[in-house]
């Protein structure tokens, strides 16, 4: 018995913040800033059903210090937050950024890296977080070694407190392409240094778009799916090949988006208008009198003819396409059927389905 408790705790002390308490499926999810009252209202009711909550939270500016989009200090955030805790669900606020230049340069610098490391540090020290995620995106492929050396020296600061990393998802070159370039494009991120230095790593499986040349080529028009759960397994399969499966989380979108497709003697136009919520489709649609029905990425879809379009673009159609609970159910499973450690929403603001909650339970 002595043996196996020192076994034990050997196990907690190297691998206790992230793996101690395996096996569980993870929930976690994002309240914007830009949508603080609403989202907190939408999550609280419901803590007991997450994991864990990530305030959408800290902006980056341009001398690389935080900015605290969100008001993290201010009202209602200490009360959800303390109700969060009383539920055992971890708050981990979000560090957003998404200016490639300024991250080169803020990034490739040892001592302004450093300072950035600091200031994050301090901040989840000093208001008690259970760790930061990381979500830098849009980096430059010239600043994927200093963002892996980034994440080593954070992971190094942060000790016994979360880092979780937000990375794109990454398409297989023989989905993205129709031939395979000699040159393909860099990438930006290092999967083997994210492993390394990430407790988990959850990936934007959404904003699909038209990126999957195959998916596109195997479906009729129109085709524009937020998060294919046909693609979403693509992508995780090919970051299994780098991460091991118990660290990373799908992501699943709770918006939609709206296109302007206009028809051409060759394939379509799509031009992508704007991102929207829930109750933004099926308002329209029940202007409109139209039955939404599911494309073919099992989200809920309608397209039809605007009364104002625009001159030049006789023939020209809108389509929009949004997840409702279903489709929500439909990545848990598939997220399930993986064998990964779970699933990162977003968005929780009171603009989703309602009935995501029943699903999610």
């Amino acid at each position: 018995m002595r043996k196996l408790l020192l076994f034990v705790l050997i196990f907690v002390i190297l691998f206790g913040k992230a793996d101690a308490a395996e096996p569980t499926f993870e929930i976690s999810g994002w309240i914007p800033y830009w949508r603080v009252a609403t989202g907190t209202a939408d999550t609280l009711p419901h803590l007991d059903l997450l994991t864990e909550v990530n305030p959408f939270g800290y902006t980056v500016r341009k001398n690389g210090g935080l900015n605290d989009a969100a008001k993290l200090t201010e009202s209602p955030w200490p009360e959800f937050m303390a109700a969060a805790r009383a539920k055992k669900v971890r708050v981990i606020p979000s560090v957003m950024w998404s200016d490639s230049a300024t991250m080169h340069k803020v990034l490739s610098n040892p001592i302004s890296r450093g300072a950035h490391i600091t200031e994050i540090v301090a901040r989840v020290e000093a208001y008690g977080f259970d760790g930061i995620d990381i979500d830098y995106e849009a980096k430059l492929a010239e600043t994927r070694s200093y963002f892996s050396l980034f994440l080593k020296e954070l992971y190094a600061r942060m000790g016994k407190h979360w880092v979780m990393c937000t990375i794109e998802a990454r398409t297989p070159l023989t989905d993205r392409y129709d031939i395979i370039p000699a040159n393909p494009p860099e990438y930006a991120n290092d999967f083997v240094a994210i492993n390394k230095y990430c407790d988990r790593v959850r990936f934007m499986t959404y904003d699909q778009g038209r990126i999957d040349l195959k998916l596109n080529a195997a479906n009729a028009d129109p085709y524009t799916p937020i998060s294919d759960p046909k693609w979403v397994e693509k992508t995780i399969n090919l970051a299994a090949q780098t991460i091991p499966k118990r660290k990373i989380a799908l992501g699943i979108p709770t918006y939609g988006y709206e296109w302007m497709i206009q028809p051409t003697a060759g394939k379509p136009i799509y031009d992508l208008l704007w991102s929207f919520n829930y109750k933004y489709a099926t308002s329209i649609a029940e202007t409109l009198n139209i039955t939404p029905t599911r494309n073919l990425a099992g989200e809920l879809f309608f397209s039809y003819v605007p009364t104002n379009t625009p001159v030049g673009l006789s023939g020209s159609y809108r389509v929009l396409a949004w997840p409702d609970a279903q489709s929500i159910a439909d990545h848990i499973t598939l997220a399930k059927k993986l064998g990964i450690r779970g699933v990162a929403i977003f968005k929780f603001d009171g603009g989703e389905d309602q009935r995501m909650w029943g699903i999610l339970r």
